[in-house]
């Protein structure tokens, strides 16, 4: 019972490491629509924002609602192409901080609070394209992957074929 098993995590495991580029695109898709679309409202409605960021006393409302809302449209279209993706996920962490710290300061009494906060979820996400990357289904790693220096087992892999 126990060759059962294992063989069937061996089998489940290959299926995972195949689809494993999925969950990278399916939160990069996620994070660059919902920024796009909330650059795109807020581009759009500058005046609104900025009176908003000024209730919120966040200094240079006017200059700070441009930033924020262009940060948005052009960091959530690169993230979601997957272009300098690590890059454009930093700003947007910065912005969902200032929202927790700002806007949604208020219903944070615990970490609870905090977690259930959808600009936490959205800062989690956007830190693990920072840190992870943009996975192999991206224009990062089409553009990139072939000038990124090799590693050792690689070049004792090519070596071996040779």
């Amino acid at each position: 019972m126990s060759s059962f098993i294992v063989s069937a995590r061996q089998r489940a495991e290959r299926v995972v490491t195949r689809l494993d580029w999925f969950a990278p695109l399916l939160s990069r898709i996620t994070l660059g629509v919902l920024f796009m679309s909330t650059g795109w409202g807020k581009v759009h409605n500058l005046a609104k924002v900025a009176a908003f960021f000024a209730e919120l006393h966040i200094p240079a409302p006017a200059l700070q609602a441009t930033f924020v809302s262009y940060v948005e449209l052009i960091g959530g279209a690169l993230i979601l192409l997957g272009l300098f993706a690590r890059f454009a996920s930093l700003p947007l962490i910065g912005s969902m901080a200032v929202a927790i710290l700002t806007a949604k300061a208020d219903e944070v009494h615990g970490l609870p609070d905090l977690f259930g906060l959808v600009e936490w979820t959205y800062l989690a996400l956007l830190v693990w394209v920072a840190l992870a990357g943009p996975g192999r289904a991206s224009l990062d790693h089409l553009l990139f992957r072939r000038h990124a220096p090799s590693s050792d087992s690689d070049s004792s892999l090519q070596e071996a074929r040779q």
